[in-house]
């Protein structure tokens, strides 16, 4: 279950999206209880009206599965938000971004993907853009 940092980051994490109006259109989450548990907060207090989709695989995802997740994203998503562990997450952000970040618990990276059409032409190649990091110790802190 969430520790007692967790249950109090998750909801200020989903109210910080909302303030910088960058709420997901859908979350996706690992199946484990922390990230489901984690995801359930921040689409609370984000305002994240979509459900939210558990992927089992997200659990000992790299990069390529998390990936191979985002291309099977709905065509009607403009938005989406991955709940999913290190290293893997850390990878992927570095992956897409070329840029390496730390992504502690509650940690949210937005990327930007602007050479894409929709969410089956990512892929390795594609360059994204790291517009913001935020860790809960360096926001509220």
């Amino acid at each position: 279950p969430l520790n007692k940092r967790g249950k109090r980051d998750a909801p200020r994490m989903g109210a910080l999206l909302k303030q910088a109006d960058a709420v997901p259109d859908i979350i996706v989450s690992s199946a484990a209880k922390r990230a489901r548990k984690t995801a359930e907060k921040v689409k609370q207090t984000s305002g994240c009206e979509s459900d939210i989709v558990l992927e089992s695989e997200l659990y000992s995802a790299g990069p390529q599965a998390m990936i191979d997740i985002i291309r099977l994203l709905p065509v009607d998503a403009d938005s989406a938000m991955l709940v999913a562990h290190n290293p893997g997450m850390e990878y992927m952000v570095g992956g897409l971004t070329g840029d390496v970040q730390a992504m502690p618990t509650a940690a949210i990276a937005e990327i930007v993907l602007p050479d894409i059409n929709q969410w089956s032409d990512v892929d390795a190649k594609v360059q994204g853009r790291l517009v913001n990091v935020w860790r809960p110790k360096e926001v509220f802190s």
